[in-house]
């Protein structure tokens, strides 16, 4: 209708990055169990570990190990190794409990991490949208002259995302520290196109696929040219 009011959009304002709370609590805190129990339920109601569990195993190669950056409680690697596929952890966090002798958990920042050369292949769920612009620019330098693949799943920078959130994270029961985090991951999200160039993933080099799935995420999967 003329003359109606745009609907506002998440996308077409800049990023927003602020540190989240889970991130700071401490890990065996009441609160930040339960944040982790939550965030379970969200990854199993938005697919994001099945839509991984699917579309990883045929990109990696004989030979080949997986590495999951900011792998939390190591639970997406471990669903990828139930898949078949060689997966190690990388996090600021310890190894949980019950972690395969026969996997590697790196205890480091993903920022200051050294061991590139040793993954072809790069997965992350839910973290990149932790980095700021010029974090992003580095970390795509770095895996522009390691990775052969990348598989990203990051919350989508939209409004109706953001409207969605806040209406169904009260009524499915989440606690203050989701409902607070889950709108500033929103905040700090992507549209399709913009986690590619943010990464600075030249198409000259690289063959990539980014869309947006109707609960919210941007999933990307970026394979090297031969």
């Amino acid at each position: 209708m003329h003359g109606s009011a745009p609907r506002p959009s998440l996308g077409a304002v800049p990023r927003v990055v602020q540190a989240e709370l889970l991130d700071h609590l401490p890990p065996a805190s009441p609160e930040a169990r339960r944040g982790r129990r939550e965030l379970r339920r969200v990854n199993f109601v938005m697919r994001n570990h099945a839509w991984f569990a699917r579309v990883v195993p045929p990109l990696v190669r004989p030979g080949e190990t997986l590495l999951e950056i900011g792998a939390g409680d190591g639970s997406l690697a471990l669903r990828l190794r139930e898949a078949g596929v060689r997966a190690d952890a990388l996090d600021r966090q310890p190894a949980p409990a019950g972690w395969p002798a026969d996997a590697r958990w790196h205890e480091a920042d993903l920022r200051d991490f050294a061991g590139w050369r040793d993954y072809a292949v790069v997965a992350a769920n839910l973290v990149l949208h932790h980095l700021t612009d010029a974090e992003l620019a580095a970390l795509g330098s770095t895996l522009d002259t390691r990775a052969r693949v990348l598989v990203f799943n990051e919350p989508l920078r939209r409004w109706r995302v953001g409207l969605l959130w806040r209406v169904a994270a009260p009524l499915a029961g989440a606690g203050p520290v989701t409902r607070h985090d889950g709108r500033l991951s929103i905040r700090a999200g992507f549209r399709a196109e913009e986690l590619p160039r943010a990464l600075g993933l030249s198409p000259a080099r690289w063959n990539w696929r980014a869309r947006e799935t109707p609960l919210g995420a941007v999933r990307l999967i970026a394979v090297r040219r031969p």
